[in-house]
C-alpha cells in the first residue's frame, strides 16, 4: 500500500515535470532571440556542455534535439502511465519497488534538451529554462589547470574555465558549463555583474 503511494507520487512529480518542460522549451526558443549573449558563431563555440563537451548550438525548433522533447515527452508519458498501472495493478510492485522507481527516475531524466546558456536584457536561460535576474543568486569560475577534476577529460577543457551559476532557494541547481577561453569568460562576468550579479564570496579569490 504504501509502496502504492510512493510510486503514485513519483508518477505526479514525473508527469507535471514532463509536462512543463516542453513549455519551458519553448519559451526560451523564443526568449533566446532576444539574448545579448551569445550572438556571435566563435561565442556560442566557446562554450561547450558538461559530459559530450560539444559546442553550444542556439535553440532551434527544427535541430534533433528539440524534436526529441516535443515527441520523446509523449512517449515517456505513456510509457510512465503503463508502468504505473502494471505496478498496481499486479504484485509486480511489491517484488520490485526499487526497480520500479528506477525506472521511473532513467525515463523523466531522459527527456532533456541540450544544454545552454543565453544572458537576456532581463534575466538569463540555463538549460532551456528562463530565469530573472532576482532569481539568481551569484556565480563562480575555475580554472582547469592539472589537478583539477575536469583536466584531461577533453582537450578543449585544458586551461578552460568551469563556469557555474547558482539559484537562489534551488535544492537542485542546473548544470555547469565550461567556458573555453578567458576573453570569453570576462565577456560573461562582465554582463553578469552589469545586472548585479557578483561572485560567490566564499570561493572568491
Amino acid at each position: 500500500m504504501i509502496s502504492s503511494i510512493v510510486l503514485t507520487i513519483l508518477f505526479a512529480i514525473g508527469f507535471i515535470y514532463l509536462i512543463q518542460y516542453p513549455f519551458y522549451l519553448k519559451k526560451a526558443a523564443l526568449l533566446s532571440k532576444e539574448a545579448i549573449y551569445p550572438q556571435q558563431k566563435d561565442e556560442f563555440q566557446t562554450i561547450l556542455l558538461p559530459n559530450e563537451w560539444k559546442e553550444m548550438t542556439p535553440i532551434s525548433k527544427k535541430e534533433k534535439s528539440y524534436q526529441f522533447v516535443k515527441w520523446g515527452t509523449i512517449v515517456a508519458v505513456l510509457l510512465l502511465t503503463t508502468v504505473l498501472i502494471i505496478s498496481v495493478a499486479t504484485d509486480w510492485l511489491s517484488s520490485s519497488f526499487l526497480n520500479v522507481a528506477y525506472l521511473f527516475i532513467v525515463i523523466i531524466n531522459s527527456i532533456k534538451h541540450r544544454g545552454n546558456l543565453f544572458i537576456l536584457p532581463s534575466g538569463i536561460i540555463l538549460h532551456s529554462k528562463y530565469y530573472p535576474f532576482n532569481r539568481i543568486l551569484n556565480y563562480h569560475y575555475e580554472e582547469i589547470i592539472r589537478w583539477h577534476e575536469l583536466y584531461g577529460l577533453h582537450p578543449r577543457l585544458n586551461n578552460g574555465y568551469k563556469l557555474t551559476i547558482t539559484l537562489k532557494n534551488r535544492w537542485f541547481q542546473p548544470n555547469y558549463f565550461v567556458i573555453e577561453d578567458e576573453e570569453h569568460l570576462k565577456r560573461i562576468i562582465t554582463l553578469l555583474k552589469d545586472k548585479g550579479i557578483e561572485q560567490e564570496e566564499k570561493r572568491a579569490s
